[in-house]
């Protein structure tokens, strides 16, 4: 590139003569690539010999170590986790989530319950797995899944032996009437709507957690 170019370069929807040319673009790509490097304390360049090629370098600062809060010991002591009120049962919470939001939400409800862990998975793959290897009390099932239905899922947890017992309440922002019924009639516990409303969810999740403990002492 020309100098007079290179000086254009980070110009918004500026593609420097090839826009009647046959590769796709809008002339923004660089420009939002510089604003993030800034962003970060970087800053961004490029260097270019006319009918050779252009070189572009993104310089940022390098990140200091973090310090060290507590000292190593030389005989470190095992940190024993805080004893739970008498009368309360650990018990852990699977739920099968592929969005990071309503994850976060259920994550900082379930943290508020002494006595609960919340366990979890992106997909129904990976929900089933888990679902038969930690045998938890209760599950969250999202509907829409990638790879494979949340109904789909629940189906081969209700059919094995292991995990038939475990209740699974359904969660989707599906509200519609007859799409709860279907799903209530193929054997999910219960079904919560999203937006989730936490009195109401945490009621649904209790309830799902004592039909649990009362699947258990049958079991036994």
């Amino acid at each position: 590139m020309a100098p007079g170019q290179l000086a254009q370069l980070f110009q918004p929807f500026n593609r420097l003569g090839r826009e009647a040319g046959t590769e796709q673009g809008t002339g923004i790509g660089l420009l939002i690539t510089k604003k993030l490097v800034e962003l970060m304390g970087g800053t961004i360049g490029v260097e270019s010999v006319p009918g050779v090629g252009c070189t572009f370098w993104v310089e940022l600062s390098r990140a200091s170590v973090p310090q060290q809060l507590v000292p190593v010991s030389a005989n470190p002591v095992l940190i024993q986790p805080p004893l739970l009120p008498a009368g309360i049962q650990q018990r852990t919470v699977l739920y099968v989530e592929d969005n990071p939001s309503n994850l976060n939400l259920v994550e900082q409800i379930v943290a508020l319950r002494p006595g609960l862990s919340l366990l979890s998975a992106t997909d129904g793959n990976m929900g089933i797995l888990l679902a038969r290897s930690h045998l938890p009390a209760a599950i969250l099932m999202d509907i829409n899944l990638p790879g494979i239905r949340g109904l789909d899922a629940m189906s081969i947890l209700r059919a094995d032996p292991a995990t038939m017992h475990i209740p699974i309440i359904a969660v989707s922002a599906n509200a519609v009437h007859s799409d709860i019924e279907r799903s209530l009639k193929a054997g999910f516990f219960a079904y919560v709507t999203k937006p989730i409303k936490v009195s109401a969810f945490m009621d649904t999740l209790d309830a799902a957690l004592e039909s649990s403990m009362g699947a258990s002492v049958k079991k036994t």
